[in-house]
């Protein structure tokens, strides 16, 4: 098996047994040791990853040395650390223990704080040798698409090298960023950027000029206008895309059915709302599709509570 399927069978493991792990040892040895397991370590090499970690640094801390749960190690080089939480609490670091190994193992660059169900992956972008206080990439084993394996690639024991994932952890979180400047402004413009908007308009062509300058009485006029420009744009690159991945040769691949187990309902579920706009968009997007006589698959659409994806027939084709 490929490493996307590892972590599709792990995650279907997890789905089913994840209710029976209770406690912190429970955790680690139901849930996060799978997920080193398909990442490439050798679990039961000691000498690869070390449960228990402790450092001559260390210090002592109500008569214990204070230790990580896991430090993983390459050809003898520690990479990663991994502090363990309980199937239940948050994968927060409170106590200033992981931080204190990583700023002193120099040769430790990523570090990992987990429930079992949540990875968060801190590195020192901000200051090196100094762990961020915030994660660059939150990976969630029950909930997850393909960018995530994609980025999760890069920390399998095969693929680990830490310029690179120095180099992918700052994209990350500019883009994470920039995507939400970029996502507030579509939904809500500010007036700096229908100013700017405006601006470029009026500069572009000769029939789009007008006399004075631009002002609050400007800028109002133009808020409705630009609020349908975006609509219009989006749905307009929401065609393109649709309609280049139809123009493609289509291979219908036929999968058994397999009847799955009733499961109880998340009680993340229950507070997902699936939106009139939602479903307005599903809707557009399914009678875009019908008009192709190549494409099969049957459309279909997952809501979560921090957005609607919508699938084109292959595990693949999400947006």
């Amino acid at each position: 098996m490929g490493f996307t399927e590892d972590i599709v069978k792990l995650s279907e493991q997890v789905r089913k047994r994840f209710d029976q792990v209770v406690g912190e040892e429970a955790t680690k040895m139901a849930l996060i040791v799978p997920f080193l397991s398909a990442l490439g370590y050798d679990v039961y090499d000691p000498s690869e990853v070390m449960p228990e970690y402790v450092a001559d640094f260390a210090t002592r801390r109500a008569g214990q040395f204070e230790k990580v749960d896991y430090a993983l190690a390459i050809n003898g080089t520690k990479v990663m650390l991994v502090e363990a939480k309980a199937r239940g609490q948050k994968a927060e670091a409170h106590d200033g223990q992981l931080s204190k190994y990583f700023n002193a193992l120099l040769t430790t660059k990523v570090a990992i704080v987990t429930n079992g169900i949540e990875y968060r992956f801190f590195t020192d972008l901000r200051d090196k040798n100094v762990m961020d206080k915030e994660p660059f990439f939150t990976f969630n084993i029950l909930e997850y698409d393909s960018k995530d394996i994609d980025n999760l690639k890069f920390f399998h024991r095969d693929n680990f090298d830490i310029i690179a994932i120095t180099s992918h952890a700052e994209e990350m979180v500019y883009v994470k960023g920039m995507t939400q400047l970029v996502g507030n402004l579509l939904r809500s413009p500010s007036e700096e950027f229908i100013r700017f908007l405006v601006s470029e308009l009026r500069s572009s062509d000769r029939r789009y000029e007008f006399q004075g300058k631009i002002n609050a009485r400007i800028i109002e006029k133009f808020k409705v206008i630009v609020k349908k420009s975006i609509q219009g744009s989006l749905l307009d690159l929401m065609t393109s895309s649709l309609s280049r991945e139809m123009s493609q040769p289509v291979q219908v691949e036929v999968e058994a059915e397999i009847e799955e187990e009733e499961q109880p309902q998340d009680p993340q579920e229950s507070r997902i709302v699936t939106t009139a706009e939602e479903i307005e968009a599903f809707e557009k997007i399914k009678a875009i599709t019908q008009t192709s006589k190549t494409y099969s698959f049957e459309l279909k659409y997952r809501d979560t509570t921090s957005y609607c994806g919508i699938n084109l027939g292959k595990s693949t084709w999400w947006f």
